[in-house]
């Protein structure tokens, strides 16, 4: 039996036709390219209009790899000696493409509120640099941050982790590797329609197949990419998949949203659920109508606002702690 998929939201609907042709939910590695260019460069002023100092550091990266690229905004109105918040951001778009400048407008905001750091990370990108390329390479950079967050002017016991759909899933697996190794600790993980599951046999991802902005053939890609012929198999690493992870207690307190039509739904829904089943920390959202990166594709939408506004509640909420 066929599966109705839920509607959008009326102004996301408005926004997915009008970009109707430009907007291709089957992403194939034939688009690899066209995607990289796309988001090779953020045209945004990022000291927000001189309310941040930016700088571009490079830190050691795993050993025997490459070294790694941050860039990090502080606050231009701090005190030398406050010890702010640190908002530890990774880029989304698939594992394939982005920078460290992709997706930084929601954590500056949110530090500017708030008064934190941001620190973005640029990791190797699939396919040229499978698993566990990526996920090593945010770990390195988170690494550095807590032990240089007092010379940044950041707190090291309160590093949020964040990012939105492959940098969601990368901060899911950033918490998992900072449990499991010892590693430094997270205060909070911002987890946004996060990638986490790479079997792509959701209810969610049949009902979406070819709507909205990322759908099961881009998520296939994507994973392959990778991956390769591990993808869905009986040995992917949580590190990879989060939601490989069997054990999922011992993490920090986590924010999940997702919107109610797009792909990722059904496996951020259940991650959410396996972290209050493990006894810990979640709040979930399911944004009703959203599809993928709703509120970059229609900001002005009472949905994004509404989802925006949430988000940066929650973290005013944990950094008060």
């Amino acid at each position: 039996m066929a599966l109705d998929p839920p509607p959008f939201d009326p102004e996301v609907a408005a926004e997915l036709e009008r970009f109707r042709g430009v907007l291709a939910p089957g992403f194939t590695l034939a688009d690899l390219d066209a995607a990289r260019e796309g988001t090779a460069v953020e045209l945004f002023d990022l000291t927000l209009d001189g309310a941040f100092e930016t700088e571009d550091r490079t830190v050691p990266g795993p050993e025997g790899a490459p070294d790694v690229s941050l860039l990090v905004c502080r606050p231009v109105s701090a005190p030398a000696t406050a010890a702010l918040p640190v908002i530890y951001h990774a880029h989304g778009g698939g594992l394939v493409a982005g920078t460290n400048r992709a997706g930084v407008t929601e954590p500056l905001a949110w530090a500017r509120e708030l008064g934190a750091v941001v620190v973005s990370v640029e990791y190797r990108l699939a396919p040229e640099h499978p698993h566990p390329a990526p996920v090593e390479d945010a770990y390195a950079g988170l690494s550095w941050t807590a032990e240089h967050a007092e010379e940044l002017g950041g707190d090291p016991d309160r590093i949020v982790v964040a990012g939105a759909s492959a940098g969601g899933g990368l901060c899911a697996a950033l918490a998992l590797l900072c449990r499991d190794r010892r590693g430094p600790r997270i205060h909070g993980q911002v987890l946004m329609s996060p990638m986490l599951d790479d079997r792509n046999d959701t209810v969610s991802g049949t009902q979406m197949a070819g709507r909205g902005v990322w759908d099961r053939t881009a998520n296939e890609t994507a994973w392959t990419a990778l991956l390769g012929d591990r993808r869905a198999g009986p040995d992917v690493s949580p590190y990879a998949a989060p939601a490989r992870a069997a054990d999922l207690s011992g993490l920090p307190p986590a924010f999940l949203d997702v919107g109610s039509a797009e792909t990722f739904r059904d496996e951020v829904v259940d991650y959410a659920s396996r972290v209050w089943r493990a006894g810990g920390v979640a709040e979930l959202h399911v944004w009703p109508g959203g599809c993928h990166g709703f509120d970059n594709l229609a900001p002005e939408a009472a949905l994004s606002r509404t989802a925006r506004a949430t988000r940066a509640g929650w973290l005013r909420r944990l950094l008060a702690q």
